[in-house]
């Protein structure tokens, strides 16, 4: 409710607070009551998603009954729905981020070929990625030869000593997870609009993030006083006097 209606509720709050859905034997639908105000949202014939505010005591919102208060009403109830809409559309977002984890980073079988996953920590898929941002600015995609021009120096090796089947199982797992598709009866591959924002996203989420950061917070490396290293002591001492007070009252 202090999400969606931007008032502070507290147990002596007085008035009426609920969320439900309806799904039994009707058209789905929420139902949020706040006091004597409800906001209901429901598919308008199945085709758009309609949210109606309707607020029956100005009263709930410190806000007069005269028609000059009319304005201030309308901002009200139009809040509460952007409100309620970016609440729907963060927690959805997880479900979404999650599908996309489920569908790069673990295994998965497409028309019954089973492709590996791509670990993104995995230097080798790594590699791939970075190579999937310079093959994205080629209008006539890319060859096996390619891919292996490039990603060979990358992990530290000559093109020549990178087999061919390892590439065509590179090709054949970036293929089945979307990050690539094969141009019609040619040997060329092209990166999709998917295999571009992974390829851009990873590698520097590993290169800016995750390395440094590790390299700061584990205690077996070069002393530093960052606020991060300074943050993760004072959370270790205090897992460490809760799980002693823990075992004096056991």
């Amino acid at each position: 409710m202090q999400l969606i209606f931007d008032r502070r509720i507290t147990r002596r709050t007085p008035g009426r607070f609920r969320t439900r859905v309806l799904t039994a034997g009707v058209v789905p639908s929420l139902h949020v009551d706040y006091k004597h105000s409800r906001i209901k949202q429901y598919h308008k014939e199945g085709r758009a998603l309609r949210t109606e505010t309707t607020i029956n005591d100005t009263r709930d919102f410190a806000i007069g009954r005269g028609l000059t208060n009319l304005s201030a009403l309308r901002k009200v109830g139009f809040h509460a729905n952007r409100r309620l809409l970016d609440v729907q559309r963060l927690s959805q977002d997880c479900a979404i981020g999650e599908a996309a984890v489920d569908r790069i980073h673990r295994p998965l079988v497409v028309d019954g070929q089973r492709a590996a996953a791509l670990r993104f920590l995995d230097p080798r898929v790594l590699a791939l990625f970075c190579a999937l941002v310079v093959f994205r600015l080629l209008p006539a995609g890319f060859t096996a030869r390619d891919l292996r021009q490039h990603v060979a120096p990358l992990l530290g090796l000559a093109p020549a000593a990178l087999p061919a089947g390892r590439v065509t199982y590179d090709l054949r797992r970036l293929r089945l997870h979307g990050l690539i598709e094969r141009q019609p009866q040619r040997h060329r591959y092209r990166v999709t609009d998917a295999g571009l924002r992974v390829a851009l996203l990873v590698p520097r989420l590993w290169a800016r993030t995750l390395r440094p950061g590790l390299a700061t917070i584990m205690p077996d490396q070069a002393p530093n006083d960052s606020r991060l290293r300074h943050a993760f002591r004072r959370l270790e001492h205090a897992m460490d006097d809760w799980c002693a007070h823990a075992k004096l009252a056991a």
